[in-house]
């Protein structure tokens, strides 16, 4: 009688590159037609579907307000290259709508703001 244990599969690693290519059908990046990078908006316009990767429906449900590409892939914990190729299936299939963030030199200046701020705080 042998004491040999038999031989034990390799876990599935969460974050292995074989999971990562299954993710992304072996694509490192995202269609020509994708310009997506880190600060791109996007938002939910389809609640997910079946059809969908549990990956993909997991950006659909987040993504109910406008999130960045940086914050999805924290959220997600995927790197931001597999999130992007996952995104650009979705913006091609109409789930999402990806928007440029807001310009800095549209935004308030920050003294004014704090001068508001402050302002109120003395009413």
């Amino acid at each position: 009688m042998s004491d040999s244990k038999p031989e034990e599969h390799k876990r599935w690693e969460e974050g292995g590159p074989e999971r990562l290519y299954v993710l992304t059908s072996g694509r490192s990046a995202p269609g020509r037609s994708s310009t997506l990078d880190m600060v791109t908006l996007i938002v939910t316009r389809h609640r997910p579907s079946s059809s969908l990767q549990p990956e993909q429906s997991a950006i659909l449900r987040i993504c109910d307000y406008p999130l960045s590409v940086a914050e999805i892939s924290a959220y997600v914990h995927l790197p931001i290259s597999v999130v992007t190729v996952l995104l650009a299936d979705l913006l091609d299939n109409g789930h999402v709508e990806a928007r440029a963030p807001i310009p800095a030199a549209s935004l308030p200046d920050a003294e004014l703001l704090e001068a508001v701020m402050h302002g109120l705080q003395n009413l």
